[in-house]
């Protein structure tokens, strides 16, 4: 693809927009420099719009557009269920998650482990979540984005790689946790436009001048194996997503990790200046997910017709660019710019507030809030370069990275749940059930990869799931501890959620029911 002058000049107005923005929201204001809170969490004043913006920003990345458009591609429609379902977690994660950690005031997840069960616990999911954002969620966007850069706009994949990552750097350094989310909105705003435009285009031109409508039932008429939420047995891509598996097994513990116990995501949750407010931005990232799959999975599934030849299922979303005009190619790689970039910004910015306040804090003698500013900066640049080096030896042989980023996190989020749902739901839980629980759930994850390889590995995590359940109950009856160890207060957090987010969610259910039934 080549891209034109107006192109050209529209991605560079982006970028220099965006950058300007953020400097501007990053300024220190009255006087005074940022602490601590200010840098990692925004104040802790953030609106609802920014909250949920800032969510999907955070979310929906290079793994998401490219990695799940290939998937589309692929295997079709189906794939579309880590979107739908993932709004319904959100509205768990709003009603009974977010009232518990805010009531606490809780900062960072391992900062919950510490106060619910201790410090060994803390250190260890500490350690986890770095090596996590880094060499897994931080090296796939990289991987992906300079793909689509490289096949867009013809640019080396390694100057690509460097380009993305200082570009993401640079332009949240300064205001931290601020200046990712108050641009969000201008990021999100982008995607959407962005993804709706090409989604629109491809169905038009499958259409062949009868409308984009047209377009789609043509599409579905062409590509009827790739219109199916439920996969069959016999289905080639079964493994992947397992039938009913999907609805009412390991999914659920993917979603439940990722949108209530991820510190990138839950981050602007936490930053909310209330709960009310926090739950109307997650119930505005909740619909924004809705939306999601006719902007990410509709182009993967349109290259079935348009290009059926591909190499590989990543290529398809880029392909899918190349049909684009003038101006409106350089708006959506601008938009894909821009998921790139917010999703990489918020990742860098949740490594140094982890490594800074859960592991450097935690270090010798009381820090000043100036020192942990500079060590949070400093952080979030080592993570960038690390992750620079590093993507192309661990991602450059996957042709599915989309897939393979949730096979390999699923090793570790059984337990990951286990031991949140367990804290705040269950008084006696300690911290043997749960070291007990999360080593439990790697080993016994590796056991069924390696002795049940044909177990597909959503219904794997549901399994490991239950069985680290039980080990960390029995584990915890077994060695009780000190009631006094378990410092998160429970018994005054109220669920009672407003009329607005009840109607809100049960749209959310109506919309879902509605969507599986048309496509099952």
């Amino acid at each position: 693809m080549h891209l034109t002058t107006l192109d050209i000049v529209i991605v560079i107005a982006y970028a220099i927009g965006l950058f300007t923005l953020a400097q501007w929201v990053s300024r220190d204001r009255e006087g005074r420099r940022k602490d601590s809170t200010d840098y990692f969490l925004a104040s802790k004043n953030l609106p609802w719009w920014a909250i949920g913006a800032s969510l999907i920003a955070a979310n929906i990345s290079a793994e998401q557009i490219v990695g799940m458009s290939g998937s589309g591609y692929a295997l079709g429609l189906a794939i579309a269920s880590y979107e739908w379902m993932a709004a319904l977690t959100l509205v768990i994660v709003g009603k009974w998650f977010l009232p518990i950690f805010l009531k606490n005031e809780i900062y960072t997840m391992p900062q919950f482990l510490e106060q619910r069960y201790g410090t060994r616990i803390r250190t260890l999911m500490a350690v986890f979540w770095l090596a996590l954002y880094i060499f897994v969620n931080l090296t796939s966007i990289l991987w992906l984005g300079s793909i689509a850069v490289t096949q867009v706009a013809g640019v080396d994949q390694d100057v690509a790689l460097v380009a993305l990552g200082a570009f993401a750097l640079l332009y949240q350094l300064r205001g931290g946790l601020r200046a990712v989310a108050m641009t969000d909105i201008v990021q999100v705003t982008l995607l959407v436009l962005g993804g709706l435009l090409i989604s629109g285009l491809t169905l038009a031109r499958i259409g062949d001048g009868a409308g984009i409508v047209a377009g789609f039932q043509t599409l579905v008429e062409r590509a009827p194996d790739h219109f199916h939420m439920i996969l069959t047995k016999d289905n080639p891509y079964y493994k992947d997503l397992p039938g009913l598996s999907v609805l009412l097994g390991g999914l659920w513990i993917a979603n439940l990790s990722y949108w209530g116990f991820n510190q990138y995501i839950i981050q602007r949750a936490l930053a909310a200046k209330d709960l009310p407010e926090a739950q109307k931005g997650v119930m505005f990232a909740a619909y924004l997910k809705l939306l999601m799959p006719l902007i990410i999975v509709v182009p993967g599934i349109a290259a079935v017709v348009l290009a059926p030849d591909l190499a590989r299922p990543d290529e398809a979303y880029p392909t899918m660019m190349r049909l684009l005009p003038a101006g409106l190619a350089g708006l959506v790689f601008a938009a894909l710019i821009a998921a790139i970039v917010a999703s990489m910004a918020s990742k860098i910015n949740s490594v140094a507030t982890i490594f800074t306040l859960d592991v450097y804090n935690k270090m010798g003698k009381p820090k000043g809030e100036g020192e942990l500013v500079r060590v949070g900066r400093l952080a979030a640049v080592v993570s960038i370069v690390l992750a620079i080096v590093t993507a192309r030896p661990l991602l450059g042989s996957f042709d599915q990275a989309f897939q393979y980023i949730q096979e390999y996190t699923g090793f570790f989020t059984p337990g990951i749940v286990v031991i949140f749902l367990l804290g705040l739901f269950w008084p006696k839980a300690n911290e043997a059930g749960a070291l007990a629980a999360t080593v439990g759930s790697f080993v016994l994850s590796i056991l069924f990869k390696v002795f049940w390889p044909g177990l597909p590995f959503l219904d794997r995590m549901g399994v490991v799931f239950l069985l680290a359940l039980v080990l960390g109950i029995g584990v915890s009856l077994y060695r009780p501890a000190d009631a006094a160890s378990n410092r998160i207060e429970t018994r005054s957090v109220t669920y009672r959620t407003t009329p607005a987010f009840n109607v809100g969610s049960l749209g959310v259910i109506v919309i879902l029911i509605a969507l599986y039934t048309a496509w099952w």
